[in-house]
């Protein structure tokens, strides 16, 4: 049974770090108190996050975390969690799936989905921290959105794929990105987007 389990750990010793050892996980017990919370949950497989931030300036002085997910979702939030730290409010709301699986040394491919629960928490929680001040929010939406969270594919890049004529068909959106093929709940959403992309570019 133990040799069966080593076998099938397909993850890097850096994410087996972070998933064994993880970083700022939010003890409830240090009576630690936040600036502002984020939560979010992933009805592809199930997780749910909670973020925690505090402020000082226009940056992350501290960061907390907590999550039912899989290695995944913990390796990747406590990678994001140490990486954020510092950064001012517009870096870590930019921080990004790909950034935080790269510093992970790579992800299993139908595990990257996992990978965005953190720093859509992060998001939220400064969301969360310049509402509750009434302070204007740039970045909210400044960035792409995630239209296949499987596969990390954004509006921005199934836009481009249209606009260049390089999607001309959703089955070729699909074979180029793999968009909607693994959980496929995403389908019916980025249909109608590719749709409305298509007429937008005056493709249909």
């Amino acid at each position: 049974m133990g040799n069966s389990f080593l076998m099938d750990w397909v993850y890097t010793d850096t994410v087996k770090d972070h998933f064994i050892n993880p970083r700022n996980i939010w003890n409830k017990d240090e009576g630690w108190e936040p600036d502002a919370t984020g939560e979010v949950g992933s009805l592809a497989c199930g997780d749910q996050m909670r973020v925690g931030i505090k402020v000082e300036g226009d940056k992350i002085a501290d960061i907390r975390w907590l999550t039912y997910g899989c290695a995944s979702a913990i390796a990747s939030t406590s990678m994001m969690s140490i990486m954020v730290k510092g950064m001012t409010l517009e870096e870590a709301y930019n921080i990004t799936p790909d950034k935080i699986t790269n510093a992970l040394g790579g992800l299993p491919e139908h595990k990257f989905h996992c990978s965005v629960l953190g720093d859509k928490a992060l998001r939220a929680a400064i969301d969360n921290y310049l509402e509750e001040r009434g302070l204007p929010n740039p970045y909210k939406n400044a960035i792409a959105k995630i239209l296949c969270e499987c596969k990390g594919i954004t509006d921005m890049a199934i836009e481009e794929l249209v606009r260049t004529d390089k999607a001309t068909t959703f089955e070729e959106l699909q074979a180029l990105t793999g968009c909607g093929t693994v959980c496929g709940k995403c389908v019916p959403r980025i249909r109608e987007f590719f749709e409305e992309m298509r007429h937008i570019h005056g493709k249909s």
